[in-house]
């Protein structure tokens, strides 16, 4: 079982779209009380249809790279009584290899209706989706432009999916955290695809040591240790913005870093085993050792952070993608009783304190669990909110970034109000400034 990342996303492509600008957006977030939220500890044996109701809902897609094409997949599977009618993408080819894939799946093809009118392409494509008349959309694209696409579908009316990260910036995350809790208001689900919050081996260990059965946490250990992913060599018909859209994995403006892309998921799982508690400042170092050229954009290849909470208890945070290296994705966490490891493998997830606990139960889908959740929760009339925790486990990993860029310790306050807006001036199929590559004790904080 593979958490969801880059393996199974493609990069987008193009058509000329009406400009647009996420400056446009509100970016900040005062007075947000959002009460801390539970991971889906009780949601594991929901059942994978729910018709409570027998109207139907529509689905839209935005992004149809293979993460997206596989979140419509599940979210078609989770309700007897749903259709995807609209999709949207940056790049037409993308869209269309996404809509033949689902249509290839005998079992989902009859609750497949996109005809040519509900197929957008562009930059503005996801605002067309959200206006065509869905119920729920899907927000699947490079996690720059979920914070503005989560506040477009939220002032309309939609319940969300929306895929990890939710932004590549604290005033991204701050917009986030203020639409969520509009969302609340409005009573509509947000459903996280943190989706190893959804694993049921993850969700048992997470009760137990709720529960005491490790005591006082004071280490933890997150690793995310992989190989290289796909690139994309640039054409000669294609300007600055198609390349870096193309290749959006590669340039932190996109995808924030894979430190935040992928590491969010590890990361997530222990601030998670912590209660939902955040760290209080982190110190790091990263780099790029491998992947040195101008094809791989200006993120790092490795990052090393070590986060330190309030009570003095400390995160090792380990991620690398190099190849021909040993591979390892997993969480540790020792207590003054025992200590708990947690990956993806069968038995994946154990304990080992005054007596070994092994997990042995069921195994289940995560990606579709979090999808049966959404539904669920739509059908039933009792929205889903996970708001706060797809937030902040965003900004943990954006902290770890701030850290190994610019070599400096900083605080989490200091993360949350930071006011480097990342974005583009302008979004527009032309020339775009490569970023520059950050250098620790070079790169400013702002």
């Amino acid at each position: 079982m593979n958490q969801c990342g880059p393996n199974q996303q493609s990069a987008r492509g193009a058509s000329i779209p009406e400009e647009t600008n996420r400056r446009n957006f509100a970016l900040t977030a005062s007075g947000v009380t959002s009460a801390g939220l539970i991971a889906a500890q009780s949601l594991v044996n929901l059942p994978a249809v729910h018709a409570a109701g027998s109207e139907t809902l529509k689905v839209g897609l935005i992004g149809c790279g293979g993460r997206g094409t596989g979140a419509a997949t599940n979210a078609l599977k989770a309700d007897s009584n749903v259709k995807l009618t609209a999709m949207g993408d940056a790049f037409e080819d993308r869209l269309e290899l996404s809509l033949e894939a689902l249509r290839k799946n005998e079992a989902l093809s009859a609750k497949i209706d996109v005809p040519p009118e509900r197929r957008f392409v562009g930059f503005d494509a996801y605002q067309q989706v959200i206006d065509s008349g869905v119920d729920v959309v899907l927000l699947c694209t490079p996690p720059h432009f979920r914070p503005m696409h989560l506040r477009a579908a939220v002032d309309a009316g939609k319940h969300v999916f929306a895929e990890k990260p939710v932004a590549v910036d604290a005033p991204g995350v701050r917009a986030v955290l203020a639409t969520c809790d509009l969302a609340r208001k409005k009573n509509l689900s947000i459903v996280s695809g943190l989706c190893l919050r959804y694993h049921a081996g993850f969700i048992e260990a997470a009760k137990r040591i709720h529960g005491g059965d490790l005591g006082e946490i004071h280490t933890l250990q997150a690793n995310d240790y992989r190989g290289g992913i796909w690139v994309k060599p640039r054409k000669p018909e294609w300007t600055d913005m198609h390349w870096q859209m193309r290749n959006w994995y590669y340039f932190t403006w996109l995808s924030g870093d894979f430190n935040v892309e992928q590491h969010i998921h590890f990361l997530d799982v222990c601030v998670w085993m912590m209660n939902n508690q955040y760290p209080v400042k982190a110190i790091g170092m990263g780099g790029r050792t491998v992947r040195t050229g101008e094809e791989y954009g200006n993120i790092y290849d490795h990052h090393s952070v070590i986060y330190e909470f309030a009570s003095g208890a400390k995160l090792f945070s380990n991620t690398r993608q190099i190849p021909n290296c040993t591979g390892d994705m997993s969480a540790q966490i020792v207590g003054a009783r025992g200590r708990a490891g947690l990956n993806e493998r069968r038995n994946g997830a154990f304990i080992e304190s005054a007596n070994r606990w092994v997990y042995d139960g069921q195994e289940n889908d995560i990606y579709q669990t979090e999808h049966d959740d959404l539904f669920a929760s739509i059908r039933s009339g009792k929205p889903v909110n996970h708001g706060e925790y797809m937030a902040n486990s965003t900004l943990l990993a954006i902290l770890g970034r701030m850290a190994t860029y610019t070599g400096k310790s900083i605080t989490w306050d200091a993360a949350m109000n930071s006011q480097e807006d990342i974005s583009p001036a302008k979004y527009e199929w032309g020339p775009i400034a490569t970023p520059e590559i950050a250098r620790p004790g070079v790169t400013k904080f702002a």
